[in-house]
């Protein structure tokens, strides 16, 4: 069902000066969804500024060459204060805005979620949410649309990135004729598919290269070969020149298997801690898998971070998704 796009229209007209934010570790529809609609709100005359809580992800440097668009949040944020509404887009948990959740709870300002994720907690404010939504991108631009601006090249180019990412450039089961219809918009909007493909995918440094050998190196499979998963250690950063933004895309190799319904990769954190990416063909959701853990996401696509060594929470996770399988 659609989304009633009127609190958030009242809200842009109640306010001048917003703040917005999204999840650690953006991704290209965290990022183009921020991107979008900081243009949009600007259209409208709105102050904007546009922030996440952790480091820009080099792959996604071209979408801010110069440092200006987006900032990076730090605590304790007090140059952050001065806004009267704050904007969450792509998350709705206070685990996935990081340094941003602590920050937020002292903000005495009218706060606002949209996003497509099934896992929510109470941010404080309204949520708009749609999880039948391919991308947060999709419902950005329903927002823009509501408020009644052009949709020019810059917010264009902003939202096909959020799309064409969440989707896996169109490939994923969440992709449906109303993507490609969307697509189609953006594009002749102004937006460039070849660009944002190139940048993404075809500027590869060989750091990543390397630790993606690392990752095939040591895929696995277990459960009869329907579970598919391989590691990432922290050592791995320095012995291959990569960094953590790197691991992004490793969870489509496991994934790829032939047979294999669930794929996942193991992450070593700083702090004793191992972030887990679950990817489930068809009949396992692994939302649910994650929700054990304190995660969340989409029925086949989710995450986790969960305290433990490596082999402490391979042992767990493995089991919770046995469990699933049965």
């Amino acid at each position: 069902m659609p989304l009633d796009w009127t609190p958030f229209v009242e809200l842009v007209r109640r306010h001048q000066r917003f703040l917005l934010m999204t999840h650690v570790r953006p991704d290209g529809d965290a990022l183009g969804s921020e991107l979008a609609l900081a243009a949009g709100l600007r259209q409208h005359g709105k102050t904007v500024r546009t922030v996440i809580a952790s480091p820009m992800p080099p792959r996604y440097r071209f979408l801010d060459p110069d440092g200006t668009k987006v900032e990076r949040f730090t605590l304790p944020g007090d140059a952050f204060r001065n806004v009267d509404a704050v904007i969450v887009v792509d998350t709705g948990t206070w685990n996935q805005i990081g340094d941003f959740g602590p920050f937020l709870k002292t903000l005495d300002v009218e706060k606002m979620v949209i996003d497509h994720h099934r896992t929510q907690d109470d941010l404080g404010g309204l949520h708009l949410v749609d999880t039948s939504a391919e991308a947060a991108g999709r419902l950005v631009y329903e927002a823009c649309m509501a408020l009644g601006g052009p949709m020019t090249s810059e917010i264009a180019d902003a939202l096909f990135l959020a799309l064409a990412t969440d989707t896996g450039w169109f490939r994923h089961a969440n992709t449906t004729a109303r993507t490609f219809a969307l697509a189609e918009e953006l594009t002749r909007a102004g937006a460039n598919p070849n660009v944002v493909y190139d940048q993404l995918f075809e500027q590869n440094p060989l750091g990543k290269l390397r630790l993606t050998g690392r990752a095939l190196e040591r895929l696995k499979t277990t459960a009869n070969g329907v579970v598919a998963y391989t590691e990432i250690y922290l050592s791995d950063y320095a012995d291959t020149g990569s960094m953590p933004p790197d691991t992004e895309d490793l969870i489509n190799y496991p994934r790829s298997v032939e047979g294999v319904e669930v794929a996942m990769v193991f992450i070593e954190q700083t702090g004793g801690a191992v972030k887990v990416s679950f990817r489930s063909r068809s009949k396992v959701d692994v939302d649910k898998v994650a929700e054990r853990f304190e995660g969340g996401g989409h029925r086949l696509a989710s995450g986790a971070t969960v305290l433990g060594s490596m082999d402490e929470v391979r042992l767990k996770v493995l089991d919770a998704v046995q469990q699933a399988l049965r």
